[in-house]
C-alpha cells in the first residue's frame, strides 16, 4: 500500500503542474487600452504640456509594436523606418514568451520613465501582474523578462531625442516693444511653454521645418487689413455666442475641444489651475474609440495607436517650430487693447504664440493617420470629453471631426482664422508624409 501511495503522489504532483502551466495567458485590447488611458490619467494628474504629452504617447506605443511586427508578419519594423530606431533584441534560444504579455509589459515599463507618478503605473502592473502570474508563472517570468529587455532598448534610443538637453535651454524672452509679438495672457500670465520643443529628434518627418507653414497675414491694425478682419472677426463671433448663451452650436464646439491643461481659475485671492486632457489625449481617446468599433486584435490595436501617436509627436515638433518663429501676438492682447478692454475669449488662451493653431495641426495629422488605418467616411461617436461633464458629439469622418476641431478654436476666441485654415493643411500634409513613408504593414501601396 505504502509502495503505490509513493508512485501516486509524483504523479499527481506531475499532472497539477502541467495542468497549471497549461493555463493560457490571455492579453486582449482592453489591456492596452487600460495601460494608455493610466497614462492619460497621470499625465492630467502630473499637468503636462501638449507637445511632451504627444512624446509620452509615442515611446511607449513604439515599444510595443516592435515587439508585435518581431512576432507578427503581417507587421513592419520601425527600425530604419523611423530616426535613428534600431531593432530590438530578440528573445534567447528557446525562451518562451507570450508575446503580446511581453509588449504590454515594455509599454508600461517606457511609459514610467516618462511620468513622473510612476507609482500609479505601478498599480495598474501590479494588479495585472498578480493575475498572469497566477495563470502560468514561467510563461509570465520569461516574456515580463523580455519585456523588460526591450523596454531598456527603447528607452535607450529614446535618451537621446534631446528632450533632456532642451530642459536646460534658456527660458523665452518676450519682446514687449514689438506689438506684433506674442504677449502672456490672463489670469495667470504664463511664460510661453516648450519654446525649443522644434529641437526634438522628430520620429518621421526629416526636420521640424519640413512642412513650415506660409506665414501669417502681415500684422496690422488698418481696419482694411486683412490682419485686423480677422481680429474683429474673432470678436464679431464671441459677440454673436454671447447673444445665443450656452445653446450656441459654436460655444458647444469650442467647449467640446477644450482639452486645454492650463486652465486657471480665480476666486478671491486664490488661483488654481483645472486639470484637463491634451489636444494629442483627444485624438489617442478617438484611437481607442475606432479601434473598439472595428472589434481590432491586440496587434491592430497597437498598430493604430504607434501611427496615429507618431503623426501628433511630429505634427506638435512642427507646429512649435512656426509658433516661435512667427511669435504672433494672441487676438484677446489686442481685443483688450484696441477694441474691447472688458472682454474675455470663451475659452482661456494657453501660454504660447498663436500661430499656427495647435489644435488643427494636430488634429489634421492625426485624422490623416486614422483615415489610413480605419478608412475614409468612418463615422463614430466621440465620448472623450464626457467625463469633464461634456456631451457625446458624432462625426461622419475623422476629417470631419478634425475640421471641427480646428474652427474650434476661433469658436473659442484664441485664434485668427488663417492660423486655423492653414494649420489644419500643415497637418494634413504632415500626416499624408508620415502614412506614406512609414510602411508598417507589408504591401501596402502609399495614398495618392
Amino acid at each position: 500500500m505504502i509502495k503505490k501511495l509513493l508512485l501516486v503522489v509524483p504523479l499527481l504532483t506531475l499532472f497539477f503542474s502541467c495542468t497549471e502551466k497549461e493555463e493560457p495567458i490571455l492579453i486582449s485590447p482592453e489591456e492596452l487600452h487600460a495601460s494608455v488611458d493610466k497614462v492619460t490619467q497621470i499625465m492630467i494628474h502630473d499637468i503636462f504640456s501638449p507637445p511632451v504629452a504627444s512624446r509620452i504617447y509615442a515611446y511607449p506605443n513604439i515599444a510595443a509594436y516592435e515587439i508585435v511586427a518581431l512576432h507578427n508578419e503581417g507587421y513592419n519594423s520601425l527600425a530604419g523606418q523611423v530616426t535613428d530606431l534600431t531593432p530590438i533584441p530578440r528573445p534567447e534560444k528557446d525562451q518562451e514568451i507570450k508575446y503580446e504579455l511581453s509588449a504590454l509589459i515594455a509599454h508600461m515599463e517606457i511609459s514610467k520613465k516618462l511620468i513622473f507618478s510612476e507609482e500609479r503605473m505601478q498599480e495598474l502592473q501590479d494588479s495585472l501582474y498578480t493575475v498572469w502570474q497566477g495563470k502560468n508563472a514561467k510563461l509570465f517570468d520569461s516574456s515580463k523578462a523580455y519585456g523588460l529587455k526591450v523596454a531598456d532598448h527603447i528607452a535607450t534610443w529614446m535618451s537621446k531625442d534631446n528632450y533632456a538637453q532642451t530642459r536646460t535651454m534658456p527660458r523665452f524672452t518676450v519682446d514687449a516693444s514689438n506689438p506684433e509679438r506674442w504677449q502672456p495672457t490672463p489670469p495667470a500670465y504664463m511664460e510661453g511653454i516648450e519654446p525649443h520643443w522644434s529641437k526634438i529628434r522628430p520620429f518621421a518627418i526629416d526636420s521640424a521645418e519640413q512642412f513650415k507653414p506660409i506665414p501669417p497675414p502681415p500684422f496690422s491694425l488698418e481696419k482694411s487689413s486683412t490682419f485686423y478682419k480677422e481680429l474683429k472677426e474673432v470678436y464679431d463671433i464671441s459677440k454673436k455666442i454671447d447673444a445665443e448663451g450656452d445653446t450656441s452650436e459654436e460655444i458647444q464646439i469650442a467647449q467640446f475641444w477644450d482639452c486645454n491643461p492650463y486652465v486657471s481659475v480665480t476666486r478671491g485671492h486664490l488661483m488654481f489651475a483645472t486639470k484637463k486632457i491634451t489636444p494629442g489625449a483627444h485624438w489617442i481617446g478617438i484611437t481607442k474609440i475606432a479601434s473598439r468599433k472595428t472589434n481590432s486584435d491586440f496587434d491592430k490595436t497597437v498598430y493604430a495607436y504607434t501611427k496615429t501617436s507618431m503623426a501628433i509627436a511630429d505634427a506638435f515638433i512642427s507646429c512649435w517650430d512656426e509658433k516661435y518663429r512667427s511669435n504672433l501676438i494672441r487676438p484677446e492682447t489686442l481685443i483688450n487693447e484696441h477694441i474691447d478692454d472688458s472682454w474675455k475669449p470663451v475659452l482661456q488662451t494657453p501660454p504660447f504664440p498663436e500661430y499656427t493653431s495647435g489644435h488643427s495641426v494636430v488634429s489634421g495629422a492625426a485624422s490623416t493617420a486614422l483615415t489610413d488605418i480605419f478608412g475614409a467616411n468612418f463615422a463614430f461617436d466621440d465620448d472623450t470629453e464626457v467625463s469633464y461633464g461634456l456631451p457625446i458629439r458624432s462625426f461622419e469622418s475623422f476629417d470631419k471631426a478634425a475640421d471641427e476641431a480646428a474652427i474650434s478654436r476661433m469658436y473659442g476666441g484664441i485664434h485668427y482664422r488663417a492660423a486655423v485654415e492653414v494649420g489644419v493643411k500643415q497637418g494634413r500634409n504632415l500626416g499624408k508624409f508620415v502614412v506614406d513613408k512609414l510602411q508598417m504593414i507589408p504591401g501596402k501601396v502609399a495614398t495618392n
